[in-house]
């Protein structure tokens, strides 16, 4: 395996391939804050140069964290089609990406291929797209998932209502929850972030959701935010729950520090299979998130993307219903500004939806970081184009209990009726019979919450 290139007159010698991929990646303030990042323009050329030729097989061959030292690896590593794989081994990266962009290349090769792909190999084909190629092969992928209702249809933009409350009051949430409705929003899921994460506070939330989403016959899921364990022992005393929810990471020990573990997981899905309240078969909620593992102090020297992929590669083996990204959440110290944002967005969407993953994105922003809402904006119309599963929304695109910027249910809206998208099929029907959506738009009436008075 070569990992050395000379170019200009210069040679640069990589140590090994984690040394490789990470001075092959983009510009991002977490490699540099973690001292993996290329140092200089030429250095980065020369990574991604030499990074080309390897081969999948060498990247197999020599795995960043070994199978029986981390569950992650084990995971993806056992999850792998080898048939598949074995037509592909002996192809470079190079020509991984080639394929993956061809014209000939369509949907269902690129999911076929994806069953023989690691992780790795999934990270090291993006280090090598411009935005435009994400943009691009995303765009090709259609991945369908089912709780109570379908979303991922190609043309259509799901979307996550998020009506969270500063103190968990129910009127609040519900409040804001009729004001989301009432702009077509939430077909993905009513994603509800707890402030207290106490069993009582989950489950009066789950149950006041649950409630409406009854009474109004609205086709979507319910879901409250707060850890695994929590939200378990909430459906064991009879709280109505569609989904189970969790924030995973690249690597066991990541993992660990969010108190979680992949059995606990197939625990999560096993209850939620048995006791939720969806008709699934999907019945899970995974949220991800460049620089995760470099605050847990768990990259094991990692470029942060790379530890993206493998978010991927643990999440596909449990089925989700649906998985986002949350860029641009953590801060500056992973993602400096807005390019840094806008590249790690449409890297994430385009690693998760060749993982055969329903992808979404909270596009947002903390008040630290060098970004805007024209940012945000610019990103949100990129992943419209690129066939994001859903995006995330908040009330006027502030949420007032996390005390972030992020899209807003005008901003959802104009999106769809400009890139000419649709919420899913039976949200959109429902929305038509509400008198909210009409002639692939929404109506005058839309805006309104005393729609939901009786």
């Amino acid at each position: 395996m070569n990992l050395k290139t000379t170019i200009g007159g210069e040679t640069f010698q990589f140590k090994d391939l984690k040394d490789l991929f990470a001075k092959a990646n983009e510009e991002k303030s977490g490699d540099r804050l973690a001292g993996v990042a290329a140092e200089t323009v030429q250095e980065r050329i020369a990574a991604k140069a030499v990074l080309s030729d390897i081969t999948l097989a060498d990247i197999r061959n020599n795995p960043l964290i070994e199978a029986d030292q981390d569950e992650v690896s084990f995971i993806i590593e056992n999850d792998l089609n080898e048939p598949i794989y074995e037509q592909m081994k002996n192809w470079s990266v190079a020509e991984l990406r080639e394929y993956m962009l061809d014209n000939k290349t369509g949907d269902r090769e690129l999911k076929r291929i994806s069953q023989g792909l690691t992780s790795e190999m999934i990270a090291a084909a993006t280090k090598l797209m411009s935005n435009l190629d994400l943009v691009h092969a995303a765009s090709k992928i259609e991945i369908l998932s089912t709780c109570n209702i379908t979303i991922g249809q190609r043309g259509t933009l799901a979307s996550r209502l998020q009506p969270n409350h500063p103190t968990d009051n129910v009127e609040g949430m519900i409040a804001s929850l009729k004001e989301g409705l009432s702009y077509g929003i939430g077909d993905a899921v009513v994603g509800i972030n707890p402030v207290d994460d106490s069993v009582e506070s989950v489950k009066r939330l789950l149950e006041a959701s649950h409630e409406f989403i009854e009474e109004w016959k609205i086709p979507t899921q319910n879901c409250v935010l707060a850890h695994v364990t929590t939200q378990m022992k909430a459906i064991e005393k009879g709280a109505p729950a569609d989904m189970i929810f969790q924030s995973i990471a690249g690597t066991e020990k990541a993992n660990r520090s969010f108190g979680i573990s992949a059995p606990l997981l197939q625990e999560a899905a096993d209850l939620a299979k048995k006791f939720g309240t969806s008709a699934g078969p999907e019945r899970l909620y995974f949220e991800t998130g460049q620089g995760s593992e470099l605050s847990a102090e768990a990259h094991y020297g990692i470029d942060q993307m790379t530890l993206e992929a493998r978010n991927y590669g643990f999440a596909r083996h449990y089925n989700p219903y649906i998985v986002n990204t949350v860029v641009g959440f953590i801060g500056p110290e992973y993602l400096y500004n807005s390019k840094q944002v806008i590249r790690a967005g449409l890297e994430d969407h385009f690693m998760g939806k060749m993982h055969g993953l329903p992808m979404g994105v909270d596009i947002c922003y903390t008040n630290h970081i060098r970004a805007d809402q024209n940012d945000i904006e610019d990103l949100g119309v990129l992943l419209t184009a690129a066939g994001v599963n859903f995006i995330i929304a908040t009330p006027m695109g502030d949420d007032c209990m996390l005390n972030y910027q992020s899209m807003s249910y005008h901003d959802i809206a104009t999106l769809r009726q400009t890139l000419g998208k649709s919420p899913s099929p039976e949200f959109a029907a429902w929305l038509e019979k509400m008198g909210i959506w009409e002639n692939g738009r929404l109506s005058e009436r839309a805006g309104d919450p005393t729609i939901f008075s009786r």
